[in-house]
């Protein structure tokens, strides 16, 4: 399957591993992420209720994934997860979401391609240092050689994180699962 649109009927699901337990509550450490529209962003000074959406990374037309790419629970999806988020984007704001935001270890140059490509109104953040990924612990896993993160979707309220989506399955409907907590929990 070539088109990184679809996903597979028998994608196999990410299991709840326990490693974002330690999350909920957590006050974020003062990080400087790079972003896709210029701007370095520290999600510890967002102010209000910010949704980030973590993802390993997203394919490149043409270009194969990692071999064994969809056999890993989890790994298949982020194009997709980011045109539902892109699609949702309007209607997450109306229901308390100050910014929204994706997050990868991908550098910000490629992410800028995929940003553009995907028509996303709202900035993906490199943590290619891995600088954010291992001051908070969020969940990973490595293949051919790259760290990537698992995919996790952060509530942060003013600093804080509010609320965890772990494991995120299907990633292709995450948006609406996240405009659904954020309406049944307003502020």
């Amino acid at each position: 399957m070539n088109d990184w649109t679809d996903l597979p009927a028998d994608l196999p699901a990410p299991v709840d591993d326990g490693a974002a337990a330690h999350l909920p509550g957590l006050e974020l450490p003062i990080v400087r992420l790079p972003a896709t529209d210029g701007r370095m962003v520290d999600l510890s000074a967002v102010s209000g209720r910010a949704v980030v959406y973590c993802y390993p990374r997203t394919g490149q037309p043409g270009v194969p994934n990692p071999e064994g790419w969809d056999a890993i629970p989890g790994a298949r999806g982020c194009t997709p997860q980011s045109c539902g988020f892109r699609d949702y984007h309007e209607e997450l704001l109306a229901r308390g979401a100050s910014r929204i935001f994706g997050l990868s270890t991908q550098d910000t140059d490629y992410q800028r391609e995929a940003a553009a490509r995907l028509n996303l109104p709202f900035p993906l953040l490199s943590d290619r240092s891995l600088s954010f990924t291992r001051a908070v612990n969020l969940p990973t896993f490595t293949v051919d050689g790259m760290t990537l993160l698992k995919r996790i979707t952060l509530i942060i309220n003013d600093g804080a994180i509010e609320h965890v989506f772990y494991p995120v399955f299907p990633p292709d409907t995450h948006a609406q699962a996240v405009a659904d907590f954020l309406e049944r929990h307003r502020r």
